[in-house]
């Protein structure tokens, strides 16, 4: 007889552990379960592919049959196996779990494409369950957001809390027709200063450059700003202007030293 080791006993047991939880599981279980296997009962059709059979439409299983679901009015069988089985239909919301009823829809407003909710026509805008009318000002027309107010000045004119007044606009400036941040702006030749446009003194070897940071001019390419001037840029040997056009560098292989380019060491 051959002797046992520790780990056959182990394996042993291990097999007798998982018969006994079949036999377990055998018990707890019918036969025919309920997902569709076994006999085709009423009210359920054989699947096309593969083994077993699905409910009807309108009809869920329940062990081996299907049995009819309870569907209220106005309301339409989903054909899911999950949730309640049916969903209200457009222009109707659920009330507790049991039914369907109208979408209240008031007057100036209509159901919204997806059908669970309203919206108010153009002209109205939404006040709790209500379409209110959009009081347009003078100087103004309707907008496409009826979120906010529903209306949107002319051009000329700015938004204050409930009318449009116009914009003031002094001598040599624009309108920029922004929704948000400055209504008007200065031409070209002219910068800001204390609500007007003054014009910008361009110095010799220079031109107007739209830089809002600037003095509003740039020198030209060879000239460097000095005092509000533009100066000739004087170059050592062995130099050349960088890409700006208004500074200079020591050519490749040189190096700066005590203003001049020197060859490197």
């Amino acid at each position: 007889m051959t002797a046992r080791t520790p780990q056959t006993r182990v394996q042993g047991f291990g097999r007798t552990v998982l018969t006994a939880l079949g036999l377990v599981a055998l018990l707890s279980f019918p036969v025919l379960a309920q997902d569709g296997t076994g006999q085709v009962p009423d009210n359920a059709q054989a699947r096309d592919y593969g083994s077993g059979w699905d409910c009807d439409l309108g009809y869920r299983a329940s062990g081996t049959e299907c049995v009819a679901l309870d569907i209220p009015e106005n309301a339409y069988a989903t054909g899911r196996a999950y949730g309640a089985g049916w969903a209200c239909r457009r222009g109707y919301e659920e009330v507790g779990g049991a039914s369907c009823a109208p979408i209240p829809v008031p007057e100036n407003a209509f159901l919204r494409s997806s059908g669970y909710d309203w919206q108010c026509e153009r002209g109205y805008r939404r006040d709790r369950s209500a379409c209110v009318a959009i009081v347009v000002p003078a100087n103004a027309y309707l907008g496409n957001d009826s979120s906010g107010s529903g209306w949107v000045c002319e051009r000329g004119y700015v938004a204050t809390s409930e009318a449009c007044v116009p914009i003031a606009v002094p001598d040599n400036a624009y309108l920029t027709n922004a929704d948000y941040g400055a209504t008007w702006a200065c031409k070209r030749g002219f910068f800001e200063i204390d609500g007007r446009c003054d014009p910008v003194a361009v110095p010799a070897n220079a031109f107007l450059d739209r830089d809002s940071y600037g003095p509003g001019w740039a020198c030209e390419r060879g000239y460097e700003a000095v005092n509000g001037t533009c100066k000739l840029i004087e170059m050592p040997a062995n130099a050349h202007l960088d890409r700006s056009g208004n500074r200079w560098r020591c050519d490749r292989g040189f190096q700066l030293s005590g203003g001049e380019c020197v060859f490197g060491r």
